[in-house]
């Protein structure tokens, strides 16, 4: 039987220009569906995993596309609370060479953002769960959400369900003081804590030696005292660090480090022409996932889930519409690209 894996969070409308145009430029906008706890459950389902999602949504058809959305990839839709007055919406401009990809936030009101504890019965949720994950955006979007999530982990400690928790420090959601406060307390509960360069130290101050983001600039190494030092406050089982390098908006170079029971592991390196980078984190997170409630040794761990993220910054839109055999054969090292026939 499969594992069952609970994810919470905000799905939103994405809306993008065509290709590379800028939004100052558009006349139209591809209209798609995305958000951080979403996509995981999309990545699970799709490797066969018994994934649900839930979030509050409004009532109306543009709630139910989102709905609808999630049910053509298998995933359980049943705990998603109906109700409120919009969704939120999310402008996205990809970025090309030196000019950066953009987001720009329109998600004030909505929905999930004005749920309340009563919304979710979380003993009901979590029955038979195996596995329950949120991100650092969910608890950002509003003090209501920041109680429901921290009422959720509670819920799920007692259930004996492992909680994974992706910080995604977003500074247009709220200061770094917010979420230390916030994080802090929430992380108490968390299993396994998955992170970037960046969030470590925005969220707990906690930096790696030698790394310039801005520059490209990354000390692999230094990531090992990171993840020792957030093990040593938390108790996490497993910390996983993405680590990015960017040349440029369209080629990264790509990998992450495992950390556990004190042991460091590293992935291969993987140079990355990018298609769309929105939701490579979360494509990591759900390979990582779903590496976890397989039993993957360390190693295979880490280099499954970046292989999926890796994957992911080739296809279009949040979700990663990738197979299990498609990650496993480019982990094995079937980087070629050649023509599958």
């Amino acid at each position: 039987m499969a594992k069952k894996i609970i994810t919470f969070g905000e799905i939103m409308l994405r809306l993008a220009p065509k290709g590379y145009y800028r939004i100052v430029q558009a006349d139209t906008f591809l209209a798609s569906y995305g958000g951080g706890e979403a996509n995981v459950a999309v990545s699970l389902a799709n490797y066969g995993m018994d994934a649900g999602f839930v979030t509050k949504l409004p009532g109306h058809e543009i709630g139910q596309s989102a709905v609808n959305a999630l049910r053509q990839f298998g995933v359980d839709t049943s705990n998603i609370v109906r109700g409120g007055e919009r969704l939120g919406i999310y402008f996205l401009e990809k970025g090309a060479s030196q000019r950066a990809s953009k987001v720009i936030y329109d998600r004030a009101g909505s929905s999930i953002a004005e749920a309340k504890e009563g919304d979710f019965d979380w003993e009901r949720i979590f029955e038979g769960a195996d596995w329950f994950h949120f991100t650092g955006i969910t608890p950002a979007i509003s003090k209501n959400l920041a109680d429901i999530c921290l009422k959720a982990c509670k819920a799920a400690k007692e259930k004996g369900v492992t909680i994974s928790c992706d910080l995604n420090y977003r500074n247009k959601l709220w200061s770094k003081e917010q979420a230390n406060q916030v994080m802090g307390e929430l992380c108490r509960y968390v299993d396994v804590c998955i992170s970037n360069e960046e969030d470590a130290y925005d969220v707990f101050g906690i930096k790696s030696e030698g790394t310039e983001v801005t520059a490209g600039e990354l000390n692999k190494e230094g990531y090992r005292e990171v993840a020792k030092k957030l093990t040593e406050r938390f108790g996490f089982q497993k910390v996983a660090v993405t680590l990015r390098t960017s040349i440029s908006a369209n080629d990264n170079n790509w990998a992450a480090m495992l950390y556990q029971d004190g042991s460091c592991y590293f992935s291969r390196e993987y140079p990355i022409h990018i298609v769309d980078r929105v939701g490579g984190g979360d494509s990591f997170g759900g390979g990582l996932i779903y590496a976890c409630l397989n039993d993957y040794q360390p190693q295979d761990t880490i280099e499954f889930a970046v292989a999926a993220s890796c994957l992911k910054h080739s296809i279009e839109g949040d979700f990663n519409q990738v197979s299990v055999d498609e990650v496993i054969k480019l982990a094995k090292g079937d980087a070629s690209g050649r023509v599958v026939r």
